[in-house]
């Protein structure tokens, strides 16, 4: 691996995608066109950085104008659903975490056919990125591709080192299975506590209904961690009636309630949104938290002390059995609706984000809060796993080297039509039998 300093990857990454050149838009333009884009704003100024650079070399190079808008996640959702519904649409859609609307607006026929923009670059994406971009469209009978995958991204345990050291622990003692990790690390909440930190909890455990994102996401590793992966399996079907499903939904259900019965949780962790965790972990309410992407950590880069050596990141080692384990990864991407005005823009656009290079050098400049969709490009590019940046080497190995799964809606589209009532995004229609 090279060998560089943390000015040279902090800096480096961000200036990387302004200094090489770009390749080539794909299709020839006779006259310019504009596509409207909405775009998610990043959790650290250097994706939105990023997204700019990439949209304004796509420009300069193609001679097509991309008018992009950058919002916040909430607002950016409701915009793409009240967009969906009343036919109203711009000609892209870019979204980080689009599982709670993605897969519905696919069955019902409202968003366009990408297969054609993935193509020369299908036989390069991880499995989970595929499985994460092709869902069924009723309308069509068959399954396609309507996300253009750009990004990854897995959910590994934010830990405050120092705190573990300072409650008598060690890092280095934490066990590999799932439990073992809760278990270990709910031991630091009295010594912290008896010396003076009265206020602090040990698990940032997101046991909440107000915000669902996370709660959700959170209960789906714990029933993997149980053996409870297959409650939904590629072919569709729903196995909630197989009695080893229900045994992993039950423990995990047991186990969580414990720790907040115990005490081991703060109290108003029943009413926390998406963001709520990542405030009082920065604030020092608990110990440990397990939470997706390396937001947590990143929005912290300019604390030296805390982001280069108090917090450390630990992907999920094995199940409680002792198998290892796999953790769940989403993809983020474009997504064209129907009745865009310039779906050849937004096309054309996306063919050019997808090129490995560009696709690593945007990534890289958001600081690998996101990983690509092509793993190979972290295999043959040194900076993914470079120990500069304490939290990225172990988030990395989470995402392109240990086993993986897709999350559940990339198998039926009805368990992301649940994920979209549970979390507000749409009502739930009572008529409809998804695949």
């Amino acid at each position: 691996m090279m060998n560089m300093s943390r000015r040279s990857v902090i800096c480096g990454s961000l200036s990387v995608a302004a200094a090489a050149p770009l390749a080539r838009p794909y299709i020839a333009n006779a006259q310019a066109k504009t596509a409207v884009c909405w775009i998610g704003q990043g959790f650290i100024q250097q994706e939105d950085v990023a997204m700019k650079q990439v949209c304004n070399d796509y420009m300069k190079a193609s001679g097509n104008k991309l008018d992009y808008s950058i919002m916040p996640f909430m607002a950016l959702n409701q915009k793409i659903i009240s967009a969906l519904t009343s036919g109203d649409v711009p000609d892209l859609f870019f979204h980080d975490a689009p599982e709670n609307f993605l897969p519905q607006n696919a069955w019902d026929d409202k968003l366009v056919d990408v297969t054609d923009v993935i193509a020369p670059y299908e036989s390069q994406l991880s499995e989970t990125a595929k499985l994460c971009s092709t869902f069924y469209n009723h309308a069509a009978k068959k399954r396609s591709y309507y996300l253009c995958p750009i990004k990854q991204g897995a959910t590994p345990f934010h830990i405050w080192g120092n705190l573990v050291e300072k409650a008598g622990l060690k890092m280095a003692d934490i066990p590999k299975d799932w439990n073992g990790v809760w278990n270990y690390l709910k031991q630091t909440q009295a010594p912290l506590r008896s010396q003076g930190m009265r206020k602090i909890y040990a698990c940032g455990l997101q046991i909440t209904t107000i915000g669902p994102n996370d709660g959700n996401n959170l209960f789906r590793h714990f029933l993997i961690a149980n053996g409870g992966e297959d409650i939904v399996t590629p072919d569709g079907k729903l196995h909630t009636d197989d009695p080893k499903i229900r045994e992993a939904a039950i423990k995990s259900v047991e186990f969580m309630t414990n720790l907040y019965k115990e005490g081991y949780v703060p109290p108003d962790a029943l009413s926390w949104n998406d963001a709520d965790d990542n405030n009082a972990y920065h604030e020092k309410l608990f110990v440990m938290d397990f939470d997706g992407t390396l937001s947590t950590e990143l929005a912290m880069i300019k604390d030296k002390q805390a982001f280069y050596h108090d917090m450390q990141v630990l992907a999920p080692a094995n199940k409680n059995d002792g198998t290892p384990m796999k953790t769940m990864l989403n993809a983020g991407g474009g997504m064209i609706p129907k009745g865009a005005k310039n779906p050849d823009v937004a096309k054309d656009f996306m063919k050019y984000f997808m090129q490995p290079k560009v696709m690593n050098e945007n990534l890289k400049a958001g600081l690998g809060r996101w990983a690509p969709a092509i793993p190979q490009i972290v295999k043959d590019d040194p900076w993914w796993f470079s120990d500069e940046m304490p939290c990225l080497k172990p988030y990395i190995t989470e995402i392109a080297l240990n086993p993986t799964v897709p999350l559940y809606n990339a198998f039926s589209s009805a368990w992301g039509q649940c994920d979209a009532g549970s979390s507000g995004a749409r009502p739930m229609p009572t008529s409809s039998r998804m695949a």
